[in-house]
């Protein structure tokens, strides 16, 4: 979502935001989508009937989506690890008495005048010297989910729990899809609806929470100073980039199977509003429980936002430990999580079956090849985002979405 770039440039990433919106975002939604109703051909070959010279853009494409198909669904993977670990009476990242833990545990930015020891540290019988509740989030990121090497050279062993988790996501993901757009489009009845009806009840917890009309401020008034960052304006470039799937050939590809004189102009329209204003009521939710969290830690808002991953995997987890019923608010969390990414993954793998397809019509045409293709891309992809379950999975992740992200915008 793109609120969690607010978190790192206060509310100034809005109005970048919406010039790319405006400028970007829309008119080469429209762009894309246009072209493959126009041609119905997938992202490399409709460049043969409006431009043969333009072809290798759809082969760079088409190489980005690939790249993208292997990392993308490593983060589902952690969200299927934690949602695994949420069916117990505690969370396992509430207390400090498990065999993770560390004997010092301390969150640089927490005020010393504002610690919180945990009941549990005193029943542990390993010396405990710092015990702090607000840290425990980032002690089992690091030492249980991810295991985080040394450094980048180290790779270290194999997760094989993330491993078994990635290919239960490969496995519902192939089975989602292999039937092409029509039965995904069933699928996604469901996986498209859920996530709203979690955010309308995220979002009535949030605001109902102590300190969530600061979270709220926080959100909304922007730091006019901050524009004068460039990293600002490349963050809202890259946000709109990525979530509106732009120059990644997955619009021409979904495009392709619209009817000629489909109106893709009010669809486009209506399909960007939606994505944006879903991300911006998203922001509502997620600053209303920033908030809650500063409040209850007597400390900045600033001091408990996290960007990127760390937003669903750090703060957001971290929140959820201190309300009632927290193993039911983060079970329901991290569903919404893998139904989002679901979704996001199957746009992807489809954009990339369909160029291969429509490349050779008469090959993958017949029988069960295409089934058989998603397999196979399904199988290669997998065993390549092996890598990032290893031990030093967090820097190799990393790599892959800043670069690519990126790459695409530029």
């Amino acid at each position: 979502m793109s609120c969690v770039f607010f978190c790192v440039h206060k509310g100034a990433f809005f109005v970048p935001y919406v010039i790319f919106f405006v400028c970007c975002g829309i008119p080469v939604f429209f762009l894309e989508t246009a072209l493959g109703q126009f041609t119905s051909e997938g992202g490399i070959t409709c460049w043969r009937k409006v431009c043969p010279l333009f072809e290798g853009i759809g082969y760079a494409t088409q190489v980005i989506e690939a790249h993208l198909n292997v990392y993308y669904i490593v983060i589902l993977a952690w969200a299927i690890f934690y949602l695994f670990n949420c069916f117990t009476t505690e969370l396992p990242w509430a207390g400090c008495g498990h065999y993770w833990n560390t004997g010092r545990i301390r969150l640089e930015n927490l005020p010393t005048t504002n610690q919180h020891v945990h009941p549990l540290c005193f029943l542990i019988k390993k010396e405990i010297r710092f015990c702090y509740v607000v840290s425990y989030l980032h002690v089992y990121m690091q030492r249980r989910v991810l295991k985080i090497s040394d450094g980048i050279e180290h790779m270290g062993g194999m997760r094989w729990e993330l491993a078994m988790c990635l290919a239960l996501a490969w496995f519902i993901c192939y089975f989602c899809i292999w039937k092409g757009p029509k039965s995904t489009g069933k699928v996604v009845y469901v996986t498209a609806t859920f996530p709203y009806v979690m955010l309308l009840i995220l979002l009535i917890r949030g605001v109902t929470l102590p300190g969530a009309y600061d979270g709220i401020k926080f959100y909304l008034y922007p730091d006019i100073s901050r524009l004068s960052d460039p990293q600002v304006w490349v963050d809202a470039g890259t946000q709109i980039f990525f979530s509106y799937a732009i120059c990644l050939g997955c619009l021409t590809a979904l495009g392709s199977y619209n009817a000629y004189n489909n109106n893709c102009y009010r669809d486009c329209i209506m399909l960007c509003c939606l994505n944006s204003g879903t991300s911006f009521v998203a922001g509502f939710a997620i600053f209303s429980v920033l908030g809650f969290m500063a409040y209850e830690q007597n400390v900045p808002i600033e001091a408990v936002a996290e960007s990127g991953p760390g937003l669903a995997f750090i703060a957001y987890p971290k929140a959820v430990t201190m309300m009632p019923l927290s193993p039911l608010w983060a079970c329901l969390f991290f569903m919404m999580l893998i139904f989002l990414g679901l979704d996001s993954q199957f746009v992807c793998v489809e954009s990339l079956v369909t160029a291969v397809v429509d490349m050779y019509p008469e090959t993958f045409r017949r029988g069960y090849r295409r089934e058989l293709l998603i397999l196979g891309m399904s199988i290669v992809s997998f065993f390549i985002g092996l890598i990032m379950c290893t031990e030093v999975k967090l820097s190799n992740s990393c790599l892959f979405r800043t670069s690519f992200n990126r790459t695409v915008m530029y």
